[in-house]
């Protein structure tokens, strides 16, 4: 087929045709289909179809999963660059209002014709190796330890290779603009803000729900004097921890335990956290989840919660949920301090950290991609692809205010109403100055 044939005939023009209803007119990017075919932008970024099997997710999973399935297996790809070109999907889709378009009955059978034209009609196909496969009631206990393992069993080695060497995986806190400033500095702030917030002290009872790799654990211990109870569900992580504990020879001040959350038991303790732990519990069952930290913490002992937030859509969408955080649930940030509340405590503060979350996953993104053959030898090309949107998405998501993270800080008032808080958050901020000092003399 010559070059002119395939500008008319050929696979790209065609599905260009079909797709204009739902992209509401022009085709916005370049598509270049598997015959060779080309339609669309030629100025816009340019979309690679590698076979018609893009085309049978579509049918069977259209939107946001069935692309993501077709880009992690290879068969979509895109020249351009992936952040830039996925900017530029989201500024088309707000520019023409394509959140409401709806497909009809009559352009869905149009697609399946098409398909059938193209040779991509046919059966499901099975799903990629890397999505996740749970079974068992939503948020049991079973479930919840298999959606963890999931992600976070990945590999240590895997997040070493993206994470800061505290492995931080978290938002970070960045307060200066100073270039020698790094995502280690970042995350140290963002550490040593949750401790202040806190108000720990040494000998304090501290307990850190969803301590991932330890790195508030670590810091409180250190740093702050306390006795620390960190919990997780990852055997990975609870072996990383433990390695780390023994290398900074703080066996006597940190307990790192293989716990469901529904089982801490031994309370109380002085002050608790939970960072991004929160988005993993589920709509049902966060009213227990609070209640516990209710329970948990003694009166006038103080609770914070760092967690992401979106409005709109609850859940994390289609492609979160399906690779990288299967079950996980996100709602605004308002109802999650209604739910404190409900549970009995008193929230004092709540602080925005969005934009500081964009930086800390651009470091990561960039890190990622300049050891993206030590990624792809660690973990495979389809995994790689996984993170490479997961990444992309996510800063995509927190710049433009699709997401959000939060610090919530509360307490737990005494029967009288008294919260133990000094009257101003210079106050309650100024304990680490006070430790330091303590420490030094």
């Amino acid at each position: 087929m010559t070059s002119t044939e395939l500008k008319t005939t050929g696979a790209a023009p065609k599905l260009a045709a079909l797709l204009e209803p739902f992209v509401g007119g022009e085709l916005p990017v370049r598509l270049r289909a598997w015959d060779g075919s080309e339609a669309g932008d030629p100025a816009g970024p340019v979309v690679v179809l590698n076979s018609p099997n893009v085309l049978r997710r579509l049918l069977w999973n259209p939107g946001e999963l069935g692309l993501a399935q077709a880009y992690v297996t290879g068969e979509l790809d895109v020249e351009s660059d992936l952040a830039e070109s996925l900017s530029y999907a989201w500024n088309v889709v707000r520019s023409r209002h394509l959140s409401a378009v709806r497909p009809t009955p009559g352009l869905l059978l149009k697609a399946a014709i098409t398909a059938l034209r193209l040779g991509a009609f046919g059966p499901k196909l099975p799903v990629p190796r890397s999505q996740a496969r749970l079974s068992g009631r939503l948020h049991s206990k079973r479930r919840d330890v298999d959606a963890i393992s999931h992600h976070y069993d990945l590999s240590n080695d895997f997040y070493a290779l993206v994470l800061d060497p505290q492995m931080a995986y978290s938002s970070a806190y960045w307060t200066t603009e100073d270039p020698a400033y790094m995502l280690e500095d970042a995350q140290r702030d963002k550490l040593d803000l949750v401790c202040r917030k806190l108000g720990l002290e040494p000998g304090m009872r501290f307990l850190d729900v969803g301590c991932g790799w330890g790195s508030l654990s670590l810091h409180a211990a250190q740093h702050f004097g306390v006795q620390v109870v960190g919990v997780t569900l990852s055997a990975e992580q609870k072996t990383f921890v433990q390695q780390r504990v023994r290398e900074r020879g703080l066996q006597d001040s940190v307990e790192i335990r293989l716990q469901d959350y529904r089982e801490i038991s031994d309370g109380p303790f002085d002050a608790i956290s939970s960072i991004e732990m929160g988005e993993h519990v589920g709509a049902g069952n966060y009213p227990t989840f609070a209640a516990g930290l209710h329970r948990l913490v003694r009166e006038q002992g103080r609770v914070l919660i760092q967690q992401m937030s979106r409005r709109g859509l609850p859940g994390g969408g289609p492609f979160i949920e399906s690779y990288i955080a299967p079950d996980m649930h996100m709602r605004p940030v308002g109802e999650t301090v209604a739910l404190l509340e409900d549970a009995g405590l008193e929230v004092r503060d709540v602080e925005a950290m969005r934009e500081h979350y964009v930086r800390t996953v651009d470091v990561w993104y960039e890190t990622f991609e300049r050891r993206w053959d030590e990624v792809v030898a660690m973990v495979g090309e389809e995994v790689a692809r996984v993170w490479r949107l997961y990444l992309v998405g996510g800063a995509l998501s927190f710049r433009d205010g699709r997401m959000g993270v939060d610090q919530i800080l509360s307490v737990r008032r005494t029967p009288a109403g008294e919260s133990g808080l000094p009257a101003t958050r210079a106050g309650w901020l100024a304990t680490r100055a006070t430790w330091l000092a303590r420490k030094e003399g």
